[in-house]
């Protein structure tokens, strides 16, 4: 009884607002995003550097060739965009491939780019919020005299243009870029990164946006799933079976053919050298200056850990440029350089603090994911990808603007517990000595994360969905 209720307040709230979606459709049939759009919480909005527009140099593809854009809201949504895209290119060369990073300067993409089969085009500006206006109206009006609304109009005009051009879309995050996609009027494709229903069936279920998601019968909201049964909206691929599921129950054909976050997250042997190490992962995430201070707290709680053997804490960071402060940080702890790094390891600089030992290095997280026993993490993507590989974390929530609080009850109830959350240094310190003290429940935790997180696979299974509607419209003279 409970179901069906739950369904039929459902379907008449998804019918309220297809009538209302058809009016402003008929109304405004140029799209313009508003400040109500703006402080959805489904629209985390860039960051990143200089306000200008760049367009890569690959006038060799062939103006005959069927075009794709990408569009990315995120560093995440920026891997997962690159492993798509690079399979892509594997499985068929003659597609032309252009990426449009709305979030940030789409870093990852910089060689491929380089390569010249990758054409990277787009407009920039620097937020204060750091890409997170949807956190309080005080970012939000920070980032709107920082250019937020221009930013939006200029990346908005360039998408509108390439459609114009014959360009097929493919949006990866939530709805900033689903939303773009809808409104060139283009055909395209929607991968839906980061919304899960773990993360509203699994816990407590006694918030308020556990009793709004229940009502819907999924995490993602009816404005979102109306622009996916668009007749225009050719794949929608979601992250898990129970999240595809869900929107099935709304008339979304959505699939779920694999995390493209697992992808190239292999599991390698940890040195021989550290064999005496009980050993950690520390990620504070990349974004600045909320990083630092993730990293200052995450450091001090594992100074609290109290076990017999010595530790190793790698930490892969995202940028050379953050090393500075970082060493800074260690220093006012009370840290000593070593003097001496592991180059053929990716160890720049080690540091030590009586038998705790600090590795630091850059672009290393896949190569060291593996090594860690335990996290010690204050990320998003880069977390989930950490228990993807069965290992269980702990997180010390701090202000954000992204980890705060909510973001980490979400992102352990998405995976099932693998993420334990801390209030201080010592419960983390304690959840610590805990794993590292119990093997057994270290697995069995870090088991049920890896099986939330599914296995890899999934982007050269879009890739070959992706290709062969390509095909087809070519073969059918569809551009």
């Amino acid at each position: 009884m409970r179901l069906a209720t739950r369904y039929s307040w459902s379907v008449a709230l998804e019918r309220v607002l297809a009538k209302f979606v058809s009016k402003i459709i008929k109304a405004a049939p140029r799209f313009e995003l508003g400040i109500k759009d703006l402080q959805s919480s489904a629209l985390p909005l860039g960051h990143a550097a200089r306000n200008e527009i760049f367009i890569s140099t690959s006038n060799r593809i062939s103006q005959t060739q069927k075009k794709l854009l990408f569009l990315s809201n995120g560093h995440g949504e920026d891997m997962i965009a690159l492993r798509v895209i690079k399979a892509l290119h594997e499985i068929n060369p003659d597609i032309a491939l252009e990426i449009m990073p709305i979030v940030g300067e789409g870093q990852v993409f910089n060689k491929d780019v380089k390569d010249g089969w990758l054409a990277k085009v787009g407009s920039l500006t620097l937020l204060p919020s750091g890409g997170f206006s949807n956190q309080s109206l005080r970012s939000l009006v920070l980032d709107v005299k920082a250019g937020l609304l221009r930013s939006l109009w200029t990346q908005w005009s360039l998408i509108r243009n390439a459609a114009k051009k014959g360009r097929t879309i493919i949006a990866v995050g939530d709805l900033l870029p689903l939303l773009f996609a809808w409104s060139s009027g283009a055909d395209y494709f929607f991968i839906g990164t980061p919304k899960s229903d773990y993360t509203w069936t699994s816990g407590p279920r006694f918030s308020a946006s556990d009793y709004y998601h229940r009502l819907k019968g999924t995490e993602w909201d009816p404005w979102e799933y109306l622009l996916m049964r668009s007749s225009r909206c050719k794949l929608v691929a979601v992250r898990d079976k129970i999240t595809a599921r869900g929107l099935r129950n709304h008339g979304v054909e959505a699939v779920a053919p694999g995390n493209p976050m697992m992808d190239g997250m292999a599991k390698k042997q940890c040195p021989n050298i550290f064999a005496s190490y009980r050993r950690l992962i520390l990620l504070c995430g990349s974004r600045l200056p909320e990083a630092y201070e993730n990293f200052e707290r995450l450091i001090k709680a594992i100074l609290c850990i109290e076990i017999s053997s010595s530790i190793a804490v790698f930490l892969p960071l995202a940028s050379s440029s953050m090393n500075k402060k970082i060493e800074f940080i260690l220093l006012e702890l009370g840290f000593q350089s070593e003097n001496e790094s592991m180059i053929n390891l990716g160890i720049s600089g080690i540091w030590k603090k009586n038998s705790l030992l600090v590795l630091i290095g850059f672009n290393q997280f896949f190569t060291w994911a593996s090594w860690g026993e335990v996290g010690v993490a204050n990320a998003g993507t880069a977390t989930e990808q950490l228990v993807g590989l069965g290992i269980p974390c702990v997180s010390l929530p701090g202000k954000g603007p992204q980890f705060n609080l909510n973001f980490a009850l979400r992102q352990s109830r998405l995976l099932g517990g693998a993420v334990a959350i801390s209030k201080g240094y010592k419960t983390l310190a304690k959840q610590v000595e805990f794993l590292l003290n119990s093997e057994n429940d270290r697995q069995s935790i870090g088991l049920r994360g890896s099986k939330r997180m599914g296995s890899e696979g999934g982007s050269r299974s879009l890739a070959v969905m992706i290709s062969t509607q390509m095909t087809q419209g070519l073969k059918s003279g569809v551009t």
